[in-house]
């Protein structure tokens, strides 16, 4: 992406944040970052992200407010669910991506909607070999770090429910 382009991530939870710092690391687009959690937000300007905006109601609108009421090239959503899907399509500047990485909820756009926006849909489970070696060379130089909260395997229930309790930023370890 390119100077004066957005890249909106919605959530920056355990993949999230390391996606802020891929973008971070390979593009010159600012990047706004979406989450519920005031953690998360701290994290996410703390590893590249230039703005952050609490996930509620409005949070469609102070996007379109950061990028001049356009929307953005990119809008990259690792939640998936609730209406992430919905607002992520409506944060999308026209002619541009919104790539889906979170899994749970349901793509219901109108043909039409699709057709005048010209906005293209990209689903992802998981990336190239390529582009995995290239995640472990950034991580090798220091530009891509993981968030870490290790837990005991027989703990493992304490790590789900600190996780749907939302007790902590990054990804849960099992340490067996």
């Amino acid at each position: 992406m390119l100077p004066g382009e957005y890249a909106v991530v919605v959530g920056a939870g355990g993949l999230g944040h390391i996606g802020i710092q891929v973008l971070a690391a390979l593009c010159a687009a600012e990047i706004i970052v979406i989450d519920l959690s005031d953690a998360a937000l701290d994290l996410a300007k703390k590893i590249g992200a230039h703005h952050t905006v609490k996930a509620d109601a409005d949070w469609v609108e102070e996007v379109l407010a950061l990028t001049g009421g356009h929307g953005a090239e990119a809008v990259i959503d690792f939640v998936g669910e609730g209406d992430a899907i919905e607002k992520g399509l409506a944060a999308t500047r026209n002619d541009s991506y919104y790539y889906i990485v979170g899994y749970g909820g349901k793509i219901e756009v109108p043909a039409l909607d699709m057709i005048i926006s010209e906005k293209t849909i990209v689903g992802n489970l998981v990336g190239t070999y390529p582009e995995l070696v290239e995640l472990m060379a950034l991580a090798d130089r220091g530009l891509v770090k993981l968030d870490t909260h290790e837990y005991r395997l027989s703990n493992a229930n304490d790590a789900l429910r600190d996780l749907n309790e939302g007790k902590f930023t990054g990804r849960a370890v099992l340490i067996p």
